[in-house]
């Protein structure tokens, strides 16, 4: 093809975080549909003696003890619960949230929770189940008061007619990356301050003092990032996966062309040649790329197309200054995509 002095196009393996060491999706024996993996080896002792620990009784907490999957739903419990909540998250920012190593602390931490929040959709499907069973909390079991569950009530994108394994890892539920539209972390912020209500009455009005202040700042914030961005409406985002449809949605980007063949399936140099060359038809000119994603990989595809990699996130602490907040988060990826689409560094 032409260019022949560029990097060839990387191979990448099944079930690999990029540029690293084969991982399992789980350490507790399950793949990121849910399904247990037969061959593993006996619980360790580190895992032995963590059923003894689950006996001995928890500390006082200083209010609801909240865990969440991932770190933008522990943005939102902090904002919305302030002083009034201990918050623990389960994965890293940098973390691919279908991928979270499980650790006898996870299932400690879920033993002593009042509440729960997580994605659903599916999201967590392949590593949260065995921790929530393992835990023994009837607080935070499905359909419990302190289980808080992202998706209800959102509109979810993606929604497959029908499911089978060749699609690749698809959602049967529909695409679980929701909160990377603001609005819905608005309605979910809403959803966390009357669940918090109903387990804590004593600090509800702190609860909605709380989400009144952060859905303003909110509502503030988006008319500039609508602003920022509409400039760039109808313009083509190439992502590695398909995290920011719903991002690419509410700011007027389009958001179908992946740098994977399908949900989950590794690159492959085939499908990498149609990317590139559909991104030089339609002149397509920024790859995003997140903190567990190959950037190695989104380079060689922006050099063979005359494109630029924009380091994005979709969590809070995976991007310079977003830290535990999540309105910052969204700035920073706002301003990111808005450079990349100008031509800017």
């Amino acid at each position: 093809m032409p260019g022949a002095r560029s990097a060839p196009l990387p191979v990448t393996g099944a079930c690999r975080r990029p540029d690293s060491a084969p991982v399992t999706c789980s350490r507790l024996g399950a793949d990121r549909h849910g399904a247990r993996r037969p061959g593993r080896a006996r619980p360790s002792a580190r895992w032995l003696l963590l059923l003894a620990t689950l006996g001995a009784p928890a500390p006082a907490a200083a209010g609801l003890g909240v865990v969440a999957t991932t770190p933008d739903y522990g943005a939102l419990a902090r904002a919305v619960g302030g002083a009034a909540v201990e918050v623990t998250v389960l994965a890293k920012p940098t973390e691919d949230p279908h991928f979270v190593d499980a650790r006898p602390s996870h299932v400690v931490t879920l033993h002593r929770a009042d509440v729960l929040i997580e994605s659903g959709a599916g999201l967590e499907t392949g590593w949260l189940p065995p921790l929530v069973e393992g835990a023994r909390n009837v607080k935070v079991q499905p359909g419990a008061l302190g289980r808080i569950l992202g998706s209800d009530g959102i509109q979810l994108l993606d929604v497959p007619a029908t499911l089978d394994r060749s699609q690749g890892d698809v959602h049967g539920q529909g695409n679980p990356h929701f909160l990377m539209d603001p609005l819905n972390a608005r309605a979910v912020a809403g959803r966390m301050a009357e669940a918090f209500c109903a387990l804590d009455p004593g600090s509800c009005t702190a609860y909605r003092t709380n989400l009144s202040r952060f859905q303003t700042a909110l509502d503030e914030r988006m008319k500039l990032w609508t602003a920022r961005l509409a400039p760039f409406r109808g313009r083509d985002l190439v992502t590695y996966h398909n995290t920011w449809r719903y991002f690419g949605t509410r700011f007027g980007l389009v958001t179908d062309t992946f740098l994977e063949p399908k949900p989950g399936i590794p690159p492959s140099p085939p499908h990498l040649e149609h990317v590139i060359g559909k991104m030089k038809a339609a002149a397509m000119r920024v790859v995003l790329v997140e903190p567990y994603q190959s950037r190695k990989t989104a380079e060689v595809v922006a050099a063979h197309a005359g494109a630029t990699v924009v380091d994005v996130c979709q969590f809070p602490g995976g991007l310079p200054a977003s830290d535990d907040d999540y309105l910052a988060l969204i700035g920073a990826n706002v301003e990111a995509i808005a450079r990349g689409l100008a031509g800017g560094p």
